[in-house]
């Protein structure tokens, strides 16, 4: 009996150990600002212009628009062809052609005003599309909160392509 109680006070302490760690790991992690994105598996339809495509995704077809990235217009309604934004435009045509399997990774905020899913966009060879945009210099960053997991790093990469003058930097 004496066993049993020694073993069952020892239990106890590691599994309170184990759950105090648990709970200062989770602080950690919350505190230096990581989080998890939730993303899934799409397949490109079709790409609209150079920040705006079309996917199906879980079976339905959604207009997305790439979180942090603007490329120059090319399809608006009631603005003219900008500068750059045909090139932007083709690139994204070569780059996610129909049937191209993806991955998209939304952020906080899921939908932007025109009802239109907001994500980040991987190549399945792990290219980060919303990222090459800015670093081949066919678009400027753009940055609404609350989605801005990666509004950082886009600022370093759209200023690197901007003191070397990439893409848009050039031409505009």
């Amino acid at each position: 009996m004496i066993n049993t109680v020694i073993a069952n006070r020892d239990t106890h302490r590691l599994v309170k150990r184990f759950l105090f760690g648990l709970l200062l790991t989770l602080t950690i992690c919350s505190c230096a600002g990581s989080k998890t994105l939730p993303d899934d598996i799409a397949d490109v339809i079709r790409v609209i212009d150079g920040d705006t495509v079309v996917l199906n995704l879980q079976g339905s077809t959604e207009t997305v628009r790439l979180i942090g990235v603007n490329t120059p217009e090319t399809v608006h309604p009631t603005k003219p062809v900008e500068c750059f934004g045909p090139e932007a435009s083709a690139f994204m045509h070569q780059l996610l052609q129909p049937k191209t399997r993806v991955r998209v990774q939304r952020d906080i905020e899921a939908r932007d005003r025109y009802q239109r899913l907001l994500v980040y966009i991987y190549l399945a060879d792990g290219t980060f599309v919303n990222s090459e945009l800015l670093r081949l210099g066919f678009a400027r960053t753009m940055s609404i909160a609350p989605n801005t997991a990666f509004a950082t790093k886009f600022a370093a990469i759209e200023s690197a392509a901007q003191q070397n003058r990439i893409g848009l930097w050039l031409a505009c």
